[in-house]
């Protein structure tokens, strides 16, 4: 075992206190039991560089123009030009 210093915030060290009283452990089998669950949810980040995957071409036309694409994420009442006016 390794025997090491932490820091907590008064709100986790009181919680963590009444768990080892409550169920009659140590601090230390608290804060143990709390890593082992805790951890296996962070699993290690993969440190191979992650290269974006090469473009599928699919043949489609977006008959919406480059130009239009602003409009359209900010006036909610802009129509596009390829679409008859609205009645």
């Amino acid at each position: 075992m390794k025997r090491i210093q932490i820091q907590l915030p008064e709100h986790l060290y009181r919680e963590a206190k009444r768990v080892a009283v409550d169920y009659e452990m140590s601090f230390a089998e608290v804060i143990r039991r709390s890593l082992e669950r805790t951890l296996p949810t962070f699993p290690p980040r993969n440190t191979a560089k992650w290269r974006l995957p090469e473009p599928i071409h699919l043949e489609l036309r977006c008959p919406i123009d480059d130009d239009e694409w602003t409009l359209l994420g900010n006036d909610p009442d802009y129509r596009p030009r390829h679409l008859p006016p609205s009645p």
